[in-house]
């Protein structure tokens, strides 16, 4: 029950970590590497207004959200939008965009060590254990949970609930049958874009709760991100949910039994499993 509990929370923080970066490449065709970097981004603006003005985290993401949202958005139309342009087929794009934003990583890995220096980073904040079921936790980590719960149940609603939502879907599923029925294909991907980081940077301000962090990890959390979305379906928001919880009681269950040591070993050894087997993700239907 341990190791469940434990890889359930740890798989809410992958979550969290891999929304983001499922709807950029869902629905915009953007493969961002700099999406760590973005959670950094937010991870360090969490940081700042806790040791700063003792502001709760829960409180900043009201702040991040917005102005990460902005700044995804001119990203987008300032960067990648000449891109999918002058992108002849979708495979062209692909290979441009993850050379930007491979760049864009580096540029802003540079810019955060300018600003905040290049030592690690952490703070205290509900670190106090709390019961469940018998074993004691983390309250930070509990809340984190509760929050990449609430966030990825609200998504998932909008999604598919709302006309807006609905719209986005219908872009990531055909954008050339979305703009028959009359959807802003070039509007809608730039706002998916920078939805998707927003909830990344929410998720940056949430998991520096309890982790330590610096300028430069933004890389480690790209990757799982990037492993996340393979596993459950490009643009399927149910399938990032499930291969997050998979991923995070896999690793957990490893780094109990087996070896801490081989939790990485675990991760990618499962997304090979995913792209020899089922390459087409948890949800996501074999092409005919």
């Amino acid at each position: 029950m341990d190791i469940l509990i434990t890889g359930l929370i740890l798989g809410g923080t992958y979550a969290l970590i891999a929304l983001g970066l499922n709807l950029q490449y869902g629905v915009s065709r953007i493969m961002n590497l700099a999406n760590g970097e973005m959670l950094v981004i937010g991870a360090f603006a969490a940081f700042t207004l806790f040791t700063v003005g003792q502001v709760s985290p829960l409180l900043t993401i009201f702040l991040v959200a917005p102005l990460a949202y902005v700044l995804n958005w001119l990203i987008y139309r300032i960067m990648l939008r000449p891109l999918v342009k002058r992108a002849k087929n979708r495979g062209m794009l692909e290979v441009d965009a993850i050379l930007t934003t491979f760049g864009l990583s580096f540029v802003m890995v540079g810019l955060m060590i300018w600003a905040f220096g290049g030592d690690y980073f952490s703070y205290s904040y509900l670190a106090r254990p709390i019961t469940v079921f018998g074993d004691n936790y983390g309250l930070n980590r509990v809340v984190a949970f509760v929050c990449a719960a609430i966030l990825c149940a609200a998504l998932f609603l909008w999604l598919n609930v709302s006309r807006a939502g609905m719209a986005i879907r219908a872009v990531a599923v055909s954008p050339e049958n979305a703009r028959l029925v009359g959807i802003d294909v070039p509007k809608l991907s730039a706002r998916a874009f920078a939805l998707g980081g927003a909830v990344t940077a929410v998720g940056g301000a949430v998991i520096s709760t309890f982790l330590t962090l610096d300028a430069s990890t933004g890389v480690m959390f790209t990757m799982k991100a990037l492993i996340i979305v393979i596993m459950g379906g490009v643009g399927d928001v149910r399938g990032t949910i499930l291969a997050a919880l998979v991923l995070g009681v896999g690793e957990t269950f490893v780094a109990s039994v087996i070896d801490p040591g081989l939790t990485l070993v675990a991760a990618y050894a499962l997304f090979i499993l995913i792209l020899l087997f089922r390459p087409q993700g948890f949800f996501g239907r074999k092409p005919t």
